[in-house]
Parts: structure tokens; sequence; C-alpha cells
């Protein structure tokens, strides 16, 4: 059984790693702006902010022609400038406004290795599947991690019963001399 038991734990581990380290270096990479978004992190110049998050909302909703369910505004600085990012209704697109003029305009499409990192990262690759396929994979981990949890007990309770027995068995030993 134990047998068994060790050779779908190594078989699992193989399959659920892959999987699992290129979630791992995908989200790393997030936290490389320079790597994936070819951006750089600038301290936001409030002097320069001129228009108020109120008038960005309604720039947004101008340049959509429709009320967006906005769920986030972020302030931040884009070459060199900066600009309100309105996230929400548009899917994975989203509206920039310039804080200082109020132009809207829609976002760029991202690079081809920030659109790889992503639907690596999300799965988004696998269209219908991403659900499943997320399922399947933590299903997959728990299992390993289970077989994992077993083969450490199995290995420190006989070893420790080993140690016992050959405790044991050296009394009886000595006993006999």
């Amino acid at each position: 059984m134990r047998k068994i038991v060790y050779q779908i734990h190594l078989w699992l581990g193989l399959v659920v790693s892959i999987p699992v380290l290129a979630w791992a270096l995908s989200g790393f990479l997030y936290a490389l702006p320079n790597t994936v978004e070819g951006g750089t992190i600038e301290k936001i110049d409030a002097a320069r902010v001129k228009i108020a998050p109120g008038e960005a909302i309604i720039k947004a909703n101008e340049l959509a022609g429709k009320t967006l369910p906005t769920t986030a505004l972020t302030l931040l600085m884009k070459d060199g400038k900066p600009v309100y990012q309105s996230i929400g209704g548009l899917g994975a697109d989203s509206i920039f406004i310039n804080a200082e003029t109020g132009v809207a305009e829609m976002s760029k499409p991202p690079t081809w290795k920030t659109r790889f990192f992503r639907e690596a990262h999300f799965y988004f690759f696998a269209g219908s599947w991403q659900v499943s396929l997320l399922i399947l994979f933590s299903a997959l981990a728990a299992l390993s991690a289970l077989t994992g949890i077993y083969l450490n007990l199995i290995y420190w309770f006989g070893k420790k019963r080993r140690k016992e027995n050959n405790i044991q068995i050296s009394e009886v030993n000595e006993y006999n001399h």
C-alpha cells in the first residue's frame, strides 16, 4: 500500500508542480513592473493634478457613451503625466483620464509579454475550461499534499517504532549476556 501511495505522490508532484510553477513565476513577474509592463514606478506629482476624481469618472463615462460601473479609480503616473485609471464595466480594458487636462482615452492593447503573463497567471488561455482547470489542479494539489502527509506520518512513526524496537532488542541482548 505504501509503495502505491508513494508512486501516486511522485506522479502528482510532477503533474501539479508544472502549473503551480508557471502560476508562481507569472505572479512573480507582475511584481517587477519593468519586466512585463515596460513601465517605471514614479511618485505622483500632486501639484499637477487639476481634475477631481468625480470629474474623471464623468470623463470616462462620456468616452464610453454610458454610465460605467466603475470598480476602481486609481491615480498614477504614466509616461511622466498624472492620470486616473478607471476600471470596471469594460472587461479587461480600462480608461485613462489625464489628471491635468481631463482628456480621456481607452487603454492601449497590452504588449505580447503582458498579454502572455496575464493569460498564464489567470489561466485565460483555457477559455471556458478555466474554472474546471483551476478546480482540477487544486484537487490534485490537495491530493498531493495528503499523500505527502501520509508518507511523512508513515516515515516518522515507522522511524520511532524502529528506534523503540532497537532499544528493546538491545535490552534483551544485554539481559541475555
